[in-house]
């Protein structure tokens, strides 16, 4: 044991890439078919990821997608709320906000997100890399073929291979396209001809090849040098994070298996050396070495651990979910003060989110009265002020709509139309005067409250001030 605790690990895999070859060029990765628990629940949870994925486009709430990110005329929809340009800053906030939870989230809980739930680890090892299984066998098969010349059989595994990754690159596309253009659009562009939406079909297109590229040949480069996310876990984890790990204190020395051998008598660590846990992992990294960027929390390594613990009768859990600290203190994992406090801050990080949509309505209104401009007394007995009204119209329909005082007895003149016009996504203004009775004003200056009616329902009220004469 105390040489277990003086254990320093090989620094050297520092020094090189994984996926490149000493003279610098591509090496390509066969990582082995994962089995077991963890692969299995991350196979249903994936499977229920792209159900809810291809789905969100065709769903819609008051008329308007779930989910929408139009930058082409600049509208985003967050859960069927439309946000316009005159929203961003909420819209900013929403985004810092979910920015900020996903690094507590990740300085608690680890990468659980690339390995599980991101959509990128979700095609590669759960929709193309099964298809690759399924057509060109496991790894060793993989490699044999790649090897194999150019016969029948080569060129039609190929061949069918790649038709299929491009078919599903296809759909993938469409449905990327939905997300920013809509789903209606998406139909119009499928459903006509070709040359009344170029734009749309070049784009459907472009956007094919471009996952097909990404799942046929750069594959976990995405990971490696690609995403920002990936690049920024070395600054957003730490020994108290909770990561895909190796139990260095109980695995350590390790050395091949012999059958009826007793490894604690004669010095040996739990570790094997069958180097499963390498080859299932589709980075190409060793966990063993300790946590790495390259690593994605996917958990293939711990099925395979586990399954050869099991084999050579010892417990499993060599290779598990735990954190740095607990595993040099040879601890268990424990929900510290540090994670019950970030846990505080994304529950805090939801509810403000929360609130955010909730503060956004559906219509902004300012009503002001014209800068220099006094109240005038008309023949008749009454005190009228001019007022400029601004309205933004934030949500999905467009607005009819008519004032009324709300607190005083007065009346409401419109200059110009009667009623004002707002299309959706739009703004527009008018003016208008409030002429109240003399004798109702008790006061040089009054406060207003006026009534913003849509089609005869009052959606909205604005105070807003009314000068008279000095009494």
């Amino acid at each position: 044991m105390e040489e277990k605790q003086k254990y320093q690990r090989d620094e050297s895999f520092r020094n090189k890439i994984t996926t490149v070859n000493e003279d610098g060029g591509r090496k390509w990765l066969y990582p082995k078919k994962p089995k077991g628990k963890f692969t299995n629940y991350r196979s249903y949870l994936s499977y229920f990821l792209l159900v809810i994925l291809f789905a969100i486009p065709w769903i819609k709430i008051d008329g308007e997608p779930f989910l929408m990110f139009n930058i082409v005329t600049r509208k985003f929809v967050l859960f069927g709320q439309v946000f316009w340009p005159q929203d961003f800053h909420i819209f900013g906030l929403i985004m810092i906000s979910m920015v900020v939870f996903i690094v507590l989230f990740t300085s608690v809980y680890g990468r659980v997100f690339c390995g599980w739930i991101c959509p990128q680890t979700i095609f590669m090892e759960m929709v193309y890399r099964k298809i690759e299984y399924l057509i060109d066998g496991d790894y060793k098969e993989q490699q044999r073929l790649k090897k194999q010349k150019w016969d029948l059989e080569k060129i039609g595994r190929r061949g069918f291979k790649y038709t299929l990754f491009y078919v599903i690159a296809l759909i993938i596309s469409h449905t990327f396209l939905a997300y920013i253009i809509g789903s209606d659009e998406l139909i119009k562009i499928q459903t006509s001809p070709i040359r009344e939406h170029i734009g749309g079909f070049f784009a459907i297109i472009g956007f094919s090849w471009v996952f097909f590229f990404v799942f046929a040949w750069f594959r976990e480069q995405v990971c490696l040098i690609v995403c920002p996310y990936g690049r920024l876990q070395g600054v957003m984890l730490d020994r108290n994070s909770l990561v895909v790990a190796y139990d260095y204190i109980r695995g350590e020395g390790r050395a091949k298996f012999r059958k009826g051998e007793n490894r604690k008598e004669t010095g040996k660590g739990d570790c094997i050396d069958c180097n499963q846990c390498v080859n299932v992992c589709p980075t190409g990294i060793d966990i063993r070495n300790g946590t790495q960027l390259e690593c994605i929390n996917c958990t293939a390594c711990m099925d395979a651990c586990d399954f050869m613990m099991e084999s050579t009768y010892q417990p499993k859990g060599l290779i598990r979910i735990d954190s740095e600290n607990a595993i040099a203190e040879n601890k268990r994992v424990k929900f510290s003060f540090r994670s019950k406090a970030y846990t505080v801050v994304l529950i805090i990080l939801i509810v403000f989110i929360g609130f955010l949509f909730k503060l956004r309505g559906g219509v902004e209104t300012s009503i002001l009265r014209t800068p220099g401009v006094m109240y005038q007394e008309t023949e008749n007995g009454f005190i009228s002020n001019l007022y400029n009204v601004k309205v933004v119209n934030k949500s999905g329909d467009a607005l009819d709509l008519t004032f009324k005082l709300i607190n005083y007895n007065g009346e409401i003149k419109m200059v110009g139309q009667d009623n004002l016009v707002v299309k959706k996504g739009e703004s527009n203004q008018q003016a208008f005067f409030v002429e109240i009775a003399k004798n109702e004003l008790t006061d040089k200056n009054t406060e207003l409250t006026i009534g913003i009616y849509n089609h005869g329902e009052l959606i909205e009220q604005e105070k807003t001030s009314f000068n008279g004469p000095v009494r």
